[in-house]
This record gives structure tokens, C-alpha cells and sequence, in this order.
């Protein structure tokens, strides 16, 4: 059990209430602008966060979603939940997005730098999402598969560049 001190919840308690301030109140305004040209008109609409405990013990909130705090959902493209998982023991990352209604052939991903790109378009569905990396990958290695709304990208780790040295011999 961890023992958390209050700022640790104080920020939870913060970051709940900014999830939930899209949708006080929210009858009202939608009757006031479901005729408004400006606001979307179809759902689903989801916000959400997902928490974990880092490596220091200390929590990890990530937030996903079309809806952003405080504001009502204006986009049609929709941000997938994604999750970063480090094998360091197989020597591998894997990105998982959940992007249900999509076929493969309608996902594009890319790597640049630092940085996964994931676009899918089918009918009426849309996700867009950029997944920041931290470790070193080996960009060729890249393996995708897609099943039941899941895809999952999969990466070999670079090994960390070490320095080769010179024996130097003193005449």
C-alpha cells in the first residue's frame, strides 16, 4: 500500500474536477446551441484519464479524449487511449491504441523522430493521435497488427550508443 500525501491528492482531486466541467450545466447550454452551425452534433463524446504509479512511486495521470476540460467537443476526429509499454527484459516497446470501427487498411502510422503519428478514417470514424517516445527505437523494426478495435505497434530498443575509446600508446 502507498501512502500518498495530500498535494498527490490534492492534484487528483484538481484533475477531477476539470474533467467533470464539461458536463455541468450542459443540458442548458446544449439547448441553447443544438441549432448553432459550431457545435457537434453527433457522439460519442468522452474525456478521460488514465492513472498509474511511476517508477518513483509517485502517480502518473495521462488524459485522453475529444472533449476537453472545459470545452464542448467541436471535432470529429477523436483522440484514441493509447498506452507506452517498455520490455526492458525483451528489449522491446509496444504502443497499444484503442481505435474501435476502423479496418487496418484504414490505418496510417508513422515514425518521425521522437514520435508516433497514428491516423485511421472509416466512414465516421476518425482518430488522430501523436505518441511521444522517449526510449531509442529501431525505426525498421516496426511491426504493426490490428484485431477487434486493437492495435498495437511493436519497436526493438536501440541499444544506448556507447563509447567505442582508443588506446592511445605513448612513444
Amino acid at each position: 500500500m502507498h501512502n500518498y500525501d495530500i498535494t498527490e491528492w490534492d492534484e487528483f482531486d484538481h484533475l477531477f474536477q476539470r474533467m467533470m466541467r464539461p458536463f455541468k450545466g450542459l443540458n442548458k447550454i446544449w439547448g441553447d446551441m443544438k441549432d448553432s452551425d459550431n457545435v457537434q452534433t453527433f457522439g460519442p463524446y468522452y474525456y478521460g484519464y488514465s492513472l498509474t504509479v511511476g517508477p518513483d512511486g509517485k502517480p502518473v495521470v495521462k488524459e485522453y479524449g475529444n472533449v476537453q476540460p472545459g470545452l464542448l467537443p467541436t471535432s470529429e476526429t477523436r483522440e484514441p487511449f493509447v498506452d507506452v509499454i517498455v520490455d526492458d527484459k525483451e528489449k522491446v516497446l509496444k504502443v497499444v491504441a484503442e481505435m474501435p470501427g476502423v479496418e487496418k487498411k484504414d490505418i496510417k502510422i508513422e515514425v518521425i523522430g521522437h514520435t508516433i503519428n497514428i491516423d485511421a478514417e472509416n466512414d465516421d470514424k476518425k482518430y488522430q493521435t501523436q505518441v511521444p517516445v522517449k526510449q531509442k527505437v529501431d525505426e525498421d523494426s516496426a511491426k504493426a497488427t490490428y484485431s477487434n478495435g486493437i492495435l498495437e505497434v511493436k519497436f526493438k530498443l536501440k541499444e544506448e550508443d556507447r563509447p567505442q575509446g582508443k588506446r592511445v600508446t605513448v612513444e
